[in-house]
């Protein structure tokens, strides 16, 4: 296993993110990959209750997820427009819907996320030089040991989850296809999955080592002509029944296809109560 990047302490929000939307506790870390030979920053949410003395011999459930300028904060999601996965998730933990639990937010690489997000050659869109493969590794080599070794984290599979959106959510499921039996959960909304002409897909068919719960959406409209509307929504369909016919039953895969849904923040921010509340509810 690489070493543990080197980080500097968390960060506070300046200039003109200063003034967030934020709900709870949010640390930013400056992040250096060996792997990707970059720096990024980590959003690391705890839940309520975290830091007091009760509590300092709990560990907590993780939910790792890509695209992390989109999930906290709306001053700094690309779109202005975020997933509140803080407000969302302070409400489901105080409501005793969810358990508390650590959201990590992993910022793309900006002008490389289509590189490290896409783990495949592809004409479609056009990359010959992908950089996608390298993105397990960097989970679980770099960003993993990190936050275990700064966070109060429970080990396990059943305590560790990944999720993501778009591309976002292409690479979280290559990366559950590249490092069985880490992640219990997944979270997949709006996945692209017909990038390298579905490859995805025909590397689904045969894995086996599927995480304990799938949260699996789409909306209807992702795309805005008819033709290419129906074939993202039978992607996903046709993933489902990858599922299915790996073992997952209706207790393990929740398929949610959206209605007049669009591929957006908004969409995916309507969706992740009912997201969180499926894979992290008992």
């Amino acid at each position: 296993m690489d070493e543990i990047s080197q980080l500097t302490p968390p960060v506070e929000p300046t200039g003109p993110h200063a003034s967030s939307s934020v709900v709870g506790g949010l640390q930013l870390h400056e992040f250096s990959s060996r792997i990707f030979r970059n720096k990024r920053l980590l959003r690391v949410w705890v839940p309520p209750g975290y830091d007091l003395p009760e509590n300092s011999g709990k560990r907590y459930p993780v939910f790792y997820l890509n695209d992390g300028q989109n999930l906290f904060d709306s001053a700094t999601s690309f779109t202005g427009v975020e997933w509140q996965v803080d407000e969302t998730a302070d409400q489901l933990i105080r409501a005793g819907t969810i358990p508390p639990a650590i959201f990590v937010g992993i910022d793309n690489a900006r002008v490389e996320r289509l590189k490290e997000y896409i783990p495949y050659r592809s004409l479609n869109p056009l990359l010959l030089r992908p950089l996608g493969d390298r993105y397990p590794s960097f989970l679980t080599q770099e960003v993993m040991p990190f936050i275990h070794q700064s966070y109060r984290v429970a080990k396990g599979a059943e305590s560790t989850f990944l999720g993501g959106s778009s591309l976002g959510g292409l690479i979280a499921l290559y990366t559950i296809l590249r490092a069985p039996g880490v992640f219990g959960g997944a979270l997949l909304e709006s996945a692209s999955l017909w990038v390298a002409n579905r490859q995805i897909l025909k590397d689904s068919r045969s894995f086996r080592n599927w995480p304990l719960k799938v949260f699996l959406a789409v909306g209807t409209r992702e795309v805005g002509r008819e033709d290419k509307d129906r074939q993202t929504v039978e992607n996903v369909r046709e993933l489902e029944r990858i599922l299915r016919r790996g073992g997952l039953d209706h207790r393990r895969l929740r398929v949610e296809i959206a209605e007049g849904g669009t591929h957006s923040e908004g969409a995916w921010a309507a969706r992740l109560p009912e997201a969180l509340q499926f894979l992290l509810g008992q």
